[in-house]
Formats: structure tokens, sequence, C-alpha cells
């Protein structure tokens, strides 16, 4: 072939592979141009099978994508043939292909072991958010790390595990709450327990939710965070998401027996050390009723407890629902003491529409608990009783022997009879609906119902009330109801860099209670207990009585949180609150916050760091919240009452009681005010140890207290107002490490540490005075009968002893004092202008620790907490150490050696350091895999509580509770005011317990 004729060829081969490639590369483009779009649907899990909120779906080579919703489900419209990515923090992206038969699709996305606390997703009030886009202080504690064992308050599980929060349980008693304090207390007239937000319904009993329920909890510190609460959030807000169905169908079974007994009692004189004393001192006053008792140990007993849960899990892609069922039987340390309490749970969801639109979800929570109060009156009467007094006469009755506070604690626990009942109820109902693809509306209505009803009958031949009052008889009831709606909405849209979501929403709240009492006396037999107490003869004015109340809550509220490049994130909210509680002047109340946060490690500067400090994030909020607990129902009107004056009415020619102002009017009256500033930072070291440490400062104004004005020209010569002030201040440090991550062995880490200092500012305004509040009351106490040990004064933390300060003993065996001068003067020679600060009930340093290890199939969990630097008035050892009380009363072993010849008197001598850490629990556990394809498990453990407290503290227990308990049926003071941080014959012992635990799944 002549080159021409080759150049031919060449040139229509080369037209023939030009125009097939045309043609080819039209048909492309117009594939391209008509390329089949369909909505997919799905659900984003971990390794785990747990949903994943805020999962990242993307369509690769494009700009469209969009997140996954609370329960990790996710529609987006994608090209038929291209893909899309799934991604999280702390978790392998994923792609997935799509073809014409895709449509819901279901990504288990693999751990990549990065950055785990990255992870979390963190309930922030009307939503959530993952906790590395947070701009709050937010602690969060996983169901795994709660406290573990025999758990009759709910907030125990708490104790030990948040920076910051104080879970104070002061005494044993099965029946008994805790005290809780976040960055200090706020109020001088309310509680000062955080918001308890259960599944999203705000400001219910804690107790409603049992442990086992429980799926996380987080804990929102500062004001930036709680501001969305308003007027309610000025404590802080602990948010509880509890358990709900997952994907599959599974059974689960947990079991713990346990055996709890007292460690630790006073060290009094024994029976032959009280002979021993008579004997050498010759004293002929002395009376030995012949016997050897203890009577610490003869009120306690060896407490056996048990628990039982049953659980129920059945879900699919688009419903769900679990139940389960508990009980358990917390027998108390004291005899006729402890808690019964047999609960309920269901919760369900459904989804509707063909992309999972509508969503309806519902829970029900219901208990009963039944209890006996002890008459804390016993724990005196123990420690007086003279250690040679029998418990019961030869015939079988119980002994008595004639003295002041004198009586026999047994008989007190034996013969009368205290019967209580709590029913607790919460259900909720809420829809969700997507709209216009950026939008998300939900609704939600609550209920929430709670009943006491009490009943009490000291029969005629009981010691105390029942024979002075020939039989007594007491029922009482005591209820109240929350109902709740919320409606609010979301919107979420991504462009670019730009992440913006926005939620603005409307509250409706009614809170009704009510209750009524009445009690008998003078009854000719006890046949009827207290089931008839029209049967008593004797009756008294105040002998019946009812009351009922009323309160509503309307609140509007927003939130707006912007960021750009995953580096720079903005939150801002605000609340309208208008309460019934408040006056007419004040009936709205707006409580605003912002809060910024940089993620210093995503700047490209920071390259250099990676591998050994990673997610370092500076934040910086602040924002203003209330507490208007204080103010309570009808405070801000003038009410008439019932007095102690009487009137003729000629019509009827009878006596009648008057009506008289018992309460002054003030329009003026509103919530207490909380402005909070927190700077924070957070980081990963290590790619092990991750941590956040936080600065705050926290200044209440508007302090509502009861101050006393003129008359006139007021008509009562008291008045709740807005006045004083009052500040915390303080640094937390929480850390996480995985120390060691192997394929068999594994420990993990974990510590917090508090710090807070508290201050009065202001007690006092030109129209409302007062110089110094006096709390710790020491009355009932013997010679001390309008005694106070506390103060509350400007330039003073709340719980701060006042008093003289000791110089130790003189040569006599007396007390002696410093003078306000420093010189040592005898008791007779002090004047008031002596006394002084003597510390207070403060913790310098709050501590929680915990360790976890696995071997293969072996756990071992140990964890404690502790309080540091705060003092506590040992007021039972003061009153003990009499030297009158001998040869009958008894007293403490050392007291024979001490050389004390005063009488008791309140000083710092009785004033000790009630630092203590507590090993608080130790469990050890195996489990193994059941079945063929070992998705079932089940897990034996022993356990011990208690186990050991380290301390100087001379008590029964370091621990003593920051609010009042009253000694005949242990109702608290929640205020905090009235004795904190005094030790006083209220001690019921805490218990070591030894626990077997059994727990199983069955999984499909």
């Amino acid at each position: 072939m002549n080159s021409k004729n080759k150049k031919i060829v060449l040139h229509q081969m080369w037209t023939t592979k030009t125009a097939v490639f045309m043609i080819f590369m039209l048909f492309l483009s117009a594939g391209m141009f008509a390329q089949e779009k369909k909505q997919i649907t799905g659900t984003v899990y971990d390794n785990t099978g747990t949903v994943l909120p805020g999962a990242s779906v993307i369509e690769v080579g494009t700009k469209n994508a969009t997140t996954t919703d609370f329960d990790g489900k996710f529609a987006l419209t994608v090209a038929v043939g291209g893909s899309i990515e799934v991604s999280f923090i702390g978790s392998a992206t994923q792609k997935v292909q799509i073809t014409s038969a895709s449509k819901n699709i279901e990504v288990r996305l693999q751990n990549d072991g990065y950055q785990l606390a990255e992870v979390q997703v963190v309930s922030v009030g009307y939503g959530t958010q993952k906790k590395s886009d947070l701009t709050g202080a937010i602690s969060t504690v996983k169901a795994d790390d709660l406290v573990k064992g025999t758990i009759s308050s709910t907030e125990q599980v708490l104790q030990g595990k948040v920076a910051g929060l104080n879970v104070i349980r002061p005494s044993g008693d099965p029946a008994a709450g805790s005290t809780l304090r976040l960055r200090g207390g706020t109020s001088l007239t309310a509680s000062n327990n955080p918001l308890i937000v259960v599944d999203g319904i705000a400001g219910v009993d804690i107790n409603v939710v049992q442990p086992s329920d429980i799926k996380s909890v987080d804990v929102l510190k500062d004001a930036s965070a709680t501001a969305i609460y308003g007027s309610r959030g000025a404590n802080g807000v602990i948010m509880i998401t509890t358990k709900s169905g997952t994907k599959g169908v599974s059974v689960t079974y947990s079991g713990l027996s346990s055996i709890g007994y007292v460690t630790d009692n006073l060290d009094l004189l024994s029976a032959n050390q009280w002979r021993n004393y008579v004997r050498q001192t010759g004293n002929k006053d002395a009376v030995d009723y012949g016997a050897s008792t203890n009577w610490q140990k003869a009120i306690e007993q060896t407490a056996i407890s048990q628990s039982h849960t049953l659980t129920i899990n059945s879900g699919k892609a688009d419903s769900g629902f679990r139940t389960s069922l508990s009980y358990l039987n917390n027998e108390g340390v004291i005899k006729n003491s402890g808690l019964e309490r047999l609960s309920g749970n269901v919760s369900a969801y459904q989804y509707l529409g063909e992309n999972k639109d509508v969503k309806f979800d519902m829970g029900l929570f219901a208990n009963i608990d039944k209890w006996h109060p002890v008459d804390y009156r016993i724990f005196e009467y123990a420690y007086n009783l003279n250690p040679t007094i029998p418990v019961y006469t030869p015939t079988g009755e119980f002994s008595s022997v004639a003295g002041n506070q004198y009586y026999n604690p047994v008989e007190l626990l034996t013969n009368r009879t205290v019967d209580n009942e709590r029913h607790r109820l919460l259900g909720y109902f809420k829809t969700e609906v997507k709209f216009l693809n950026d939008f998300l509306a939900v609704a939600n209505i609550s209920l929430e119902h709670n009943a006491v009803q009490a009943s009490t009958y000291k029969p005629s031949y009981a010691v105390l009330e029942g024979s002075t009052e020939d039989g007594y008889a007491q029922k009482t009831y005591a209820e109240y109801t929350n109902a709740q709606g919320e409606l609010y909405v979301n919107y979420t849209k991504v462009i670019d860099k730009h992440n913006i979501s926005a939620l603005g929403g409307y509250s409706y709240l009614e809170n009704i209670y009510q209750g009524f009492g009445a009690q008998r006396s003078g009854f000719v037999t006890d046949a009827f207990s207290y089931n008839n107490l029209g049967a008593g003869y004797k009756y008294r004015l105040g002998d019946v009585y009812s009351y009922k109340g009323k309160s509503n809550l309307v609140s509007f509220y927003a939130r707006a949180n912007y960021s750009y490049d995953g580096k720079y994130l903005l939150t801002a909210t605000v609340r309208r609150d208008g309460s019934s509680r408040f006056g007419e002047n004040n009936k709205w109340g707006t409580f605003p916050s912002a809060s910024v946060a940089w993620k210093i490690s995503n700047e490209g500067f920071m390259d250099s760091t990676k591998g050994w400090l990673d997610n370092l994030k500076l934040r910086v909020g602040y924002g203003v919240t209330g507490n208007q607990d204080g103010i309570g129902e009808y405070k801000s009107l003038s009410i008439l009452g019932v007095g102690n004056d009487s009137y003729y009415d000629p019509v009827t020619g009878t006596w009648s009681l008057a009506y008289s102002p018992q309460q002054n009017p003030n329009p003026d009256l509103k919530w207490e005010s909380t402005k909070q500033l927190n700077i924070g930072f957070d980081f990963t070291l290590f790619n092990r140890i991750t941590g956040s440490f936080e600065w705050y400062s926290k200044n209440t104004s508007d302090l509502l207290y009861t101050y006393e004005v003129p008359q006139p020209p007021y008509l009562v010569g008291t008045m709740l107002a807005n006045v004083g002030e009052m500040s915390n201040k303080g640094v937390e440090l929480t850390l996480n490490a995985d120390i060691i991550k192997g394929p068999k062995f594994n420990w993990n880490a974990n510590l917090t540490l508090g710090h807070n200092v508290q201050k009065i500012e202001k007690l006092s305004n030109p129209t409302y005075k007062t110089d110094v509040i006096y709390s710790g009351s020491l009355h009932g106490l013997a010679g001390m009968s309008g005694q106070y040990s506390q103060i509350i004064a400007e330039g003073y933390p709340v719980g701060t002893f006042w008093g003289f300060k000791n110089a130790g003993l003189d040569a006599n065996g007396k007390i002696q004092y410093y003078n306000a001068a420093g010189a040592i003067v005898p008791e007779s020679a002090l004047v008031d202008a002596d006394k002084t600060d003597l510390g207070n009930i403060q913790p310098d340093l709050t501590l929680g620790i915990g360790m976890n290890f696995t071997y293969g199939a072996f756990d071992l969990g140990i964890s404690g907490y502790g309080m540091f630097g705060q003092k506590a008035l040992n007021a039972t050892n003061m009153m003990l150490n009499d030297p009158n009380r001998l040869p009958a009363y008894n007293v403490p072993d050392d007291f024979l050696g001490s050389g004390i010849t005063s009488a008791p008197k309140y000083s710092d001598y009785w004033i000790e350091d009630a630092s203590f850490f507590r090993l608080q629990t130790v469990s050890f556990g195996y489990t193994m895999p059941l079945g063929l394809q070992k998705k079932s498990k089940l897990r034996i453990y022993l356990m011990g509580e208690n186990l050991a407290v380290f301390t100087s503290y001379k008590g029964v227990d370091p621990e003593i509770g920051l609010n009042a308990q009253n000694g005949v049926n242990g109702v608290i003071d929640q205020t905090g005011l009235a004795s904190p941080g005094i030790d006083r014959y209220n001690n019921y012992p805490r218990p070591t317990t030894i626990s077997v635990g059994l727990n199983f799944s069955l999984n499909n």
C-alpha cells in the first residue's frame, strides 16, 4: 500500500473512531442529564447496634448532604448509580453504592478507636448535639458508668461521677434521699437541687425512673446550657435519657441479693466498763440492773435485700417497644425499717410514611413504694441508756426505767405501726413531623402524678405519745399533678462550610397540689389501729386540716446554633417565663445566654500536635437563669387566715374564730436571678486521655428571704422580698484514660475534681435590713434552748460555724477559751463579742474516682468518692461528753480518760474536720456467651459496697447532710439552712453490703 492510500485508510479510521467516540460521549452526556434520581432512607448504627444520631450522609461528588436524626434515621435524594458516604466522628467512613433497588439502607459503622469522647451525643434541652459541637459546660455519664449496687434512690447513681456535683447521702436509711448541689447553692429559702428532666419532661421526681431504665445522664452546668429552662435552671439541670426499643428482640434479666451489716457504731461504755467505773469511783447512786446490753446493737439487724429486673425489647426499622418490670426489697439495718418498691416502664415508637416523616413516641413510668419511717429519737435513747438495763423484763415485756430521754428504743421500734405508701406516675406522648426537608416539628404532652399516704397508730400501752394520749392515730394524704405541653420546631441546614440550626418553642405547665390529714387520740381499744379515727374521744382544734393550691408557668423559648468549617461555633438562647407565682409587677422574666467555642486543634497551625494533642477546644459562655421555687404559690398576695382571736356573733349567740391578715402583699416579688460566666477547655492526649477543665463564676441576686417589717404601715410583721446576693466561684477537672488497651487486657480510669468557694455578698437594702441570719439551731439539746451554731452573714458562706474558740483544758479539766483580744479566759468571762468564725460546712475539694479492668471474660470495677476540707459540729459527741451523765446515762469510752469536767457548751472544741474518702464499690464479674451464635450473654458477679471510709472524724459517719432532719419522722428541710453539717443523734448507720448478682440477655 502506497503512502497515499495509507493516509486515506488512516484518515477513514480516525474519522470512524472520532464519530464513534462523539456518539458515545453524546449518549453518555444524555445519560448524565437524564440520570435517574430517587429518595433513599436508612438507619446508621455503630458497631454495637446502637443508632447514631448526627451521622453525616453525603452524595459522593456533590454537596448534597444530610445528617441522621435522634433515632439514626436519614432520607436523601440521590442519583441511581452513584454512591453515598456515611461518616461519624470516632468511626470509619463507609461508602454505599446506590442502585435502583436501594430503599431502606442499614449502615453499620465500625469504631476506628479514635477519640471516643467525640462520638457522644448529648441532650441539651429540646434536642441533642454531638459532644464535639458543644459550646456549654455539660458532663455526660453513660449507663455503664453509673454507680451500681443496692440503689433505693436514683440520684445515688451519680455519686462521685460528675465534677462539681455533690450527691450527699447522710443516712443509711433505705427510705432516705440525697441532697444534690451543683456548683454550690444559689438560694436561702428554696430547694437548691438541680432541675430534673426525664425524656424531655422537666421538673419530675427523679425516682420515677429506676437505674436499670437509664441510658445516659447529661448534667447541664453553666448558664449558657441551662438558660433554655429559664426560671428553673439556676441550680443546673440533670437530663435523664431512658432506654427505648432497639433493633431486634431481646429478653434481659438482672438480679441482686445482698447482706448488709453495721460496721461503725459509737464506742460507748459496755456493761463491764460501766461496772468498773462504778467500783473505782464508789458511786452510791449507781443502779446495776444486771444485764449486759449494747443498745446500739439492740436496735440493729442484719439486712437481707434483693432486687430483680426483667426487660423485654423488640424493635424493627419502623417500630419498636421496650418494657421492664422491677422489684426492690431493701431491708434496713435498723429493725422494722426498709423500702419495698414495685416499678414498671413501657416505651414505644412508630414511624409513618414512606420516608418516615412522622414518628410517634410514648412512655409510661410507674412505681409504688412502701416503707416504715424510723423514729430518729431512738438513736439518742440508745446512747443514753445504762448498759446494764435489759431490753426485756423476765416476763417478756419491754423494760422501762424512769428518766429524761430514757426510753427503750427497741420498744419504740416495735410497739407502734407506721405505714407509708407513695405512688409515682409519669406518662408522655410525643409526635415528630419532618417537613420541607429542613424542619422538624415536635409536640409533647405529659402528665406526672405523685401521691403519698401516711398512716400511724401508737397504742395506749406504747411509751411517749401512745400512753400520754391514751392511744394516738393519724392519717395524712398529699398529692401533686404536673400537666405539661410542649410545642417546638427545629430547623437544620448545611450550606458549604456553614452549619445552621435554630429552635423555637412554647411550653405550658400546670401544677396542682392538695392534701388533707386527720388525727385523734383517746381510744378505748387498740383493735382499730389507724383505720377508725372516729373511735377516738379526744380531739382538739387542728386535728383535721386540708389544703389545695395551683400554679401555672407559660414559656416561650428559642435557640440558635451556628458553626463554620467545623472550627468556630456559636450558641445563643433566650427564654421568657410567665409565672402565676410572680408578683403583679414582675409576671414575666427573660433569661438569655450566649456561648462560643473554638476547635483549636482543627487549625492548620496545630498539625504538628496530631497524635499527642487532639480535640483541643476552648469554650466561653455567659447567661442568666432563675430560681422560682423559693416563692411558692400565693406568696405575692395578701392572705387572710384563722388566728388566735375570737369574736362573738350576736346572731347565732356563739363565739367564732376570727380571720386576720397572715401575709403582706408584695407586687414586686420575682425569681432569684443567677448570672454565670464559664470558661472551659476540652482536650484529648495521646489518643488515650480525654478531659475537660472548667472555670466558673456565678453571682445570684434578688435572693428571697423573709424580713421583719414595721407595723404599721404593714399589717403583718414579716415580708418575703428579693434582696440578697450570693456568689459561687470554682474550678472543675474531668479526666478519662484508657491506660491499657489490648486484645485481652484493658484498664480504664476516670477522675473528677471540683472546688467551689461560696460567699454571701449582700443581705440588706434600704427597705429590708438584717445584719445576720442565725441558723444551725441547737434547740432540743440539753441546756441549749434558743442557741444557734451558725450564721448567714455578708462575707461568709452558708453554713459558717460561729462561736467561741477553745484554748484546751485547764488543770481542773475545764474548757478554756480565747476572747476577742486573743487572751485565754474561763467560760464565765465570755461575751458575745468573743465569738468568731469557726469554719464552715463547704468542702474545699470534692473527688470521684473509678477504675475498670477487663481480662478476657473477667472484669473488675472499683469506685470511690470523697469530700475534703469541710467542718462538722459533732453535737452528739458534745452532749455525750458531759460529766453529769454518769452513772445514770452512758458515755463514750474515751470520756473517762479525757479529763473533761465542763458541762457541754458549744464551741470549736466539738467542731471536727469531716474530710473523708469512701471506697464506694468493688465488683468482680465473669461474662460468658450463650447460644451457638453467641449473641446472648450471662454475667455473674460479686460486689461490695461501703467497704471502707478513710477519715479522722469521730462520729458514726463523716458524710453529714446539708439539710436538717426532723427527729420524729425523718422529714428533711429542703432549704439547707436549718442545721447543715450538724451531727446530732440522727445518724442512721450506713451499712457495709456484700452482694451476689446475675445478669443475662437472650438476643435473637
